[in-house]
């Protein structure tokens, strides 16, 4: 089979938007991506994404899957890509179903969440423990859980299970919350809401499924019965496949203004590369402009 002019990595807000630049400008196209979505179908309520003054994030991915289907483009789904490597003028993309090849190659593979990495994660993991509360909140209805982290992510998760739990603790290992000072100031005033600033998690507990959470501020010990725990700490980029391109200390994929990385053919967008401030918005960017840039490369080689 002859290489496709265009094979985007993922299927969030950049590698869909980049997909649909792709398809009307009548490239031969594939996109490999192990869900449709990314991590906006995780966010809870949208409020800053031009021409919805409100939508929910999994409604606000639908818009984007439903954008792409108006197109012929072929798809791999639920594949993970574990190799890449360019070869002469083409890219070879491995996954571990099949093998692709293209011309060029946009990398759009967003990111995962970050785990605590204490004892009782990874035995509880999908048994109350869980990285995403727009996918899993409505389990936990009139229960008692508890939120990890202080930035926008932890806060976005506090603000979604105080609607729906009987109280919302939010265990953050920092002085204060970050996050946007409007969000702050929703949980801050919520008396369903309990932050403990300055403790960390050192221990997921319970017995089948989770019973409770063990914290520790300084010295201080204490254990916090609950049902439901939302881990989010922060997120990795997902480019451990990608060892030919250039990454920074965190693993974000280097990019230039045209989305190029250091290998002539291969581009990245979204939440894998090194553009700073990671938003919906600025990743469905990113991916416009990185099909532009695939497109122009392809025009003059």
């Amino acid at each position: 089979m002859d290489p496709y002019e265009l094979i985007v990595i993922g299927a969030g807000p950049a590698g869909i938007t980049a997909a649909v630049y792709a398809a009307r400008k009548k490239m031969g196209l594939l996109v490999i991506s192990t869900d449709v979505g990314g991590q906006a179908a995780w966010s809870g309520d949208v409020e800053n994404y031009t021409g919805y003054q409100f939508i929910t994030g999994p409604d606000l991915a639908a818009k984007f899957e439903e954008h792409m289907k108006k197109y012929d483009i072929r798809m791999k789904e639920g594949e993970a890509v574990v190799g890449l490597k360019k070869d002469g003028g083409i890219v070879n993309v491995r996954t571990a179903k099949g093998e692709y090849a293209a011309r060029t190659v946009i990398v759009a593979s967003g990111k995962r969440s970050r785990e605590l990495g204490v004892p009782g994660e990874k035995e509880f993991k999908n048994k109350g423990l869980t990285y995403c509360a727009t996918c899993d909140g409505p389990i936990f209805s009139g229960k008692d859980v508890a939120v990890i982290g202080g930035g926008n992510s932890a806060l976005d998760a506090a603000i979604q299970m105080a609607n729906i739990a009987n109280k919302v603790y939010i265990i953050n290992n920092t002085p204060e919350l970050g996050g946007e000072e409007i969000v702050r100031g929703k949980l801050e005033n919520n008396p369903k809401v309990e932050i403990l600033n300055n403790n960390r998690v050192t221990q997921i507990l319970g017995d089948g499924t989770v019973s409770g959470i063990k914290v520790s501020a300084g010295e201080r010990e204490r254990t916090i019965p609950v049902k439901g725990i939302f881990v989010e700490i922060g997120l990795l980029p997902n480019s451990d496949f990608a060892k030919e391109l250039e990454r920074n200390e965190l693993g974000e994929i280097k990019v230039n203004c045209r989305n190029e990385t250091n290998v002539p053919g291969i581009f990245a967008a979204g939440d894998v590369t090194d553009v700073p401030e990671k938003q919906i918005i600025i990743a469905a960017g990113e991916g416009a402009k990185a099909c532009l840039s695939a497109f122009k490369y392809l025009s003059q080689h």
